[in-house]
């Protein structure tokens, strides 16, 4: 049976909301053309069509990902999400649908175009995420430690655990500058808030202190006659240096 194909989907943004294009797509043998949110600006010779977030149809679709496909196909689905790179839900559809046909094998298939558009749009997404616990930094204002970051894609909730885990007696705020969102931790609890802008107080002598012994220690341990400044540069992408405390000026 053919589909339809004439069409694009426009829905909310979050992840229910994606699933629920999946959902739609399936039932009633769609095949969008285009998929995007409000907050995006596209231009389409299509006809639109709103996807409401239904969260049964969207917890049907979750629990179909883990029956008929795998764990795995849903972790990548939920990377795919937090990325930025055009057309992710389109990359996700195409490759949920394949996944249904063949089941857990698909995340096998490195070669197939489908399977591996997603896998490079996840890979990007888990990368960045992976930077972000190893180059993030903090510092302490009356008590609260604060983080700001300038992601590409959105990896915040990738860090929940990480830092909740490390620091659990801790109060914390990492604010995504990017996308204007924070995470925040206290009280052994952690949530993801809309925050359109932070203004910090300025640093106080102690901060300035542990940042000045810092920058001490990593210069320290550096050694001159090995320094590689490409080797660095590949392991540490330069456009997290802006907000690493070795550094600022």
């Amino acid at each position: 049976m053919s589909h339809r194909t004439d069409i694009a989907y426009l829905y909310d943004g979050s992840f229910e909301g994606m699933l629920c294009c999946i959902y739609e797509s399936y039932y009633q043998k769609e095949l969008p053309a285009l998929i995007f949110n409000y907050s995006e600006v596209q231009a389409t010779l299509f006809p639109i069509k709103e996807i409401d977030t239904d969260f049964t149809a969207a917890k049907k679709v979750e629990r179909s990902i883990y029956e008929s496909i795998s764990e795995e196909a849903m972790r990548l689905v939920r990377l795919c999400y937090y990325s930025e790179a055009v057309n992710r839900e389109t990359a996700v559809l195409n490759f949920l649908r394949l996944g249904y046909k063949i089941g857990a094998s698909i995340t096998d298939m490195l070669t197939n175009d489908t399977v591996k558009t997603v896998l490079d749009i996840a890979r990007s997404v888990s990368r960045e995420g992976m930077f972000y616990k190893e180059f993030l930094r903090f510092s302490d204002y009356n008590g609260s430690l604060v983080s700001i970051i300038e992601p590409k894609n959105f990896v915040l909730p990738m860090l929940i655990h990480h830092y909740s885990d490390r620091f659990p007696s801790e109060q914390f705020l990492i604010y995504d500058e990017t996308h204007k969102y924070a995470l925040v931790y206290q009280k052994g609890k952690s949530t993801i808030i809309p925050l359109d802008n932070l203004e910090l107080p300025k640093a106080c002598e102690k901060e300035k202190k542990y940042r000045a012994l810092w920058k001490t220690f990593y210069n320290t341990i550096a050694i001159e006659g090995r320094i590689n400044h490409k080797l660095r540069m590949n392991n540490m992408p330069k456009r997290y240096w802006k907000h690493m405390t070795e550094f600022q000026e």
